[in-house]
Order: C-alpha cells, then structure tokens, then sequence
C-alpha cells in the first residue's frame, strides 16, 4: 500500500506541475503576442526617428554649404561700397585731365594728375574691379545703361557709339553700368 500510496502521491504532485506548466506556457503566449506588438511599434518607432535623423543630418548639410556659399560671397564683394566711393574720384580727376588739356595749361598739373589718375587704377585692379569695355562694343542692358540713341556713321545700330560714364564691375558683378549713346546706324537723308 505504501507504494500505491507515494505513487498516488507522486501522480498527484505531477498533475499540479502539469497544470502549472500549461499556465505558464499559455501566459507565455499571450504575452508574447503582446511582446511582439510592442517590438514592433518599437521598431517602427526606430525607423521613424532614423529617417528624422536622416532628414536633419541632410538639412544640417544643406545649411552649411549655404552659409559657406553666402560668407564667400560676402567676402568677394566687401570691397563695393569702397570702390563705389572710388569711382566718383576716378571721374572727377578724369574730368580735370580733359579740361587741362582742352586748355593746353599748367603742363606739370595735367602730368600730376595722370599719375594720380592712374595710382587709382591701380588700386581698383588690386581690388579686382575693372572698366567695362563700352565705345564700339554692342549694347549689352546688362553692363551699359543707354542715356540717348544717336545716328553714326561710324558704328552700326545697336552698337556703343559715345561713352560719358566708364562702368566698373568686380569680378562678375556690375558695380556701376556705363553710361552710353547707342548708335541707330548712318543717318538717313529723311532724317
């Protein structure tokens, strides 16, 4: 009997363990079906915040190259409000060489003035400011403003044919368009 008993007693040890088993492996399920629905807002969750982190990391990149592209420009042409003041000296000592000349007076002042004209030149080309070519060239609206148009004999229509002012322009900007009379061709005799 002893031994139907401890069987009796082992049987009824093993049911209670079977029946423990049979709940843990069914709360086993349900929470990984739990478990796998949170791994995967989880995932989703990781994907979105990368794909953020993508779209930030390429806007951060778009700035600098911005900001790098605006300081070189601002760089290049720091110079125009100088040479914008420069400019009008360049005119008026241009507009004294023509007048001493005209007037065949003070030989050393006409030389004097030259030199300084020039110095100025010098200085604008340092700055990488240059004239731009207008007598005899084609009207461009871009780097010549056109004050008058004029019959010549001389240039065909549509061409420069007088220049009043010389426009300047640092490097590939126009820092002031020259000033121009453009040609409408020879002069007709209904004109």
């Amino acid at each position: 009997m002893n031994t139907t008993g401890d069987e009796a007693i082992f049987d009824g040890m093993d049911e209670p363990q079977d029946s423990n088993a049979t709940t843990d492996s069914e709360a086993t399920g349900d929470s990984s079906g739990s478990d796998s629905a949170e791994t995967e807002l989880l995932k989703s969750e990781l994907t979105d915040a990368q794909e953020r982190a993508i779209r930030i990391a390429a806007e951060l990149d778009n700035f600098r190259k911005r900001s790098r592209r605006e300081l070189e420009d601002a760089l290049k042409y720091a110079q125009l409000p100088l040479i914008r003041e420069l400019l009008g000296v360049v005119d008026n000592l241009q507009r004294a060489l023509g007048a001493a000349t005209d007037a065949d007076q003070a030989g050393g002042l006409i030389e004097g003035v030259r030199m300084v004209a020039g110095q100025l030149q010098g200085v604008l080309k340092n700055y990488h400011c240059e004239a731009i070519p207008a007598l005899g060239e084609p009207f461009d609206p871009t780097v010549h403003e056109a004050l008058q148009m004029e019959p010549s004999d001389e240039h065909a229509a549509n061409t420069v044919s007088r220049e009043l002012s010389t426009g300047y322009r640092v490097h590939d900007r126009v820092v002031r368009p020259a000033q121009v009379f453009v040609s409408t061709g020879p002069a007709t005799a209904a004109e």
